[in-house]
């Protein structure tokens, strides 16, 4: 059975935030394994997101720090972070509508991530959007 968008975004957030963690204590890893073990059926979308965010995520981390004020990206949990990044990403480099990236965003931090996290993560898509339009 396919998964749905939203299903996959999921999954998304969850290879970038392993990524993260192996990325934290230097451990080597294959995306390409990440991504078998996290989905079964091979799915261009996970794929394109998860390389895109991972080859873009200095440019990325850049435009969350610019709309996090005070706040960096590296202060948030690891999870809010592959939400934000993943959000980003598509926001910027794909022709998803920027409401359904920061709804589908806001949706996964509701589940994944605390209150405060979310109210970042909501903001900062917001004035990205803004800004982009």
């Amino acid at each position: 059975m396919a998964l749905t968008r939203s299903e996959l975004r999921e999954k998304i957030m969850i290879i970038l935030y392993q990524i993260e963690i192996l990325k934290k204590y230097s451990a080597q890893y294959d995306i390409e394994e990440i991504i078998k073990d996290n989905i079964e059926i091979d799915n261009d979308f996970v794929r394109e997101v998860v390389y895109g965010v991972t080859t873009h995520i200095e440019n990325i981390d850049e435009l969350a720090n610019k709309y996090m004020g005070s706040w960096k990206i590296d202060r948030i949990d690891k999870t809010g972070a592959s939400i934000l990044r993943m959000a980003l990403y598509e926001l910027y480099y794909t022709n998803t509508p920027g409401i359904v990236v920061i709804n589908e965003a806001i949706e996964l931090a509701k589940k994944y991530s605390d209150d405060a996290v979310r109210k970042i993560i909501n903001a900062v898509l917001d004035k990205a959007y803004k800004d982009k339009e």
